[in-house]
């Protein structure tokens, strides 16, 4: 589960999971090409692949957040644009998060309740 401070290790256990249940195609490939009239079977098949890879993909990435950060993070229709942004809001709240904290709990006093 991703809390907001774990992304290293939320990042690696999905991408474990994704390439174990074998829909890591629309993390591993950008976006194919729009299908035409003219697209031969191959085409649509990995066409069709790489969105249900991605649909998919994007569903469990957002169960495995944490409800309290959900809101704070995009709805974007590619699952790579959706880790990649988390990784880099992640980044900058682990450290500034946790020096907060740090301070904190370094300044609290027990009030004896």
């Amino acid at each position: 589960m991703f809390n907001g401070l774990n992304f290293s290790d939320w990042c690696e256990q999905i991408q474990f999971h994704l390439g174990v249940m074998g829909l890591d195609l629309s993390l591993r490939v950008e976006k194919l090409a729009t299908i035409t009239d003219t697209s031969n079977d191959d085409e649509k098949n990995i066409h069709d692949a790489w969105e249900k890879s991605n649909r998919l993909s994007l569903m469990f990435m957002r169960m495995s957040v944490a409800n309290n950060i959900k809101f704070a993070l995009p709805h974007t229709e590619s699952a790579k644009k959706f880790m990649k942004f988390v990784g880099e809001r992640s980044q900058t709240t682990d450290k500034s998060l946790a020096g907060t904290l740090m301070a904190t709990l370094t300044t609290m006093k027990f009030d004896g309740m």
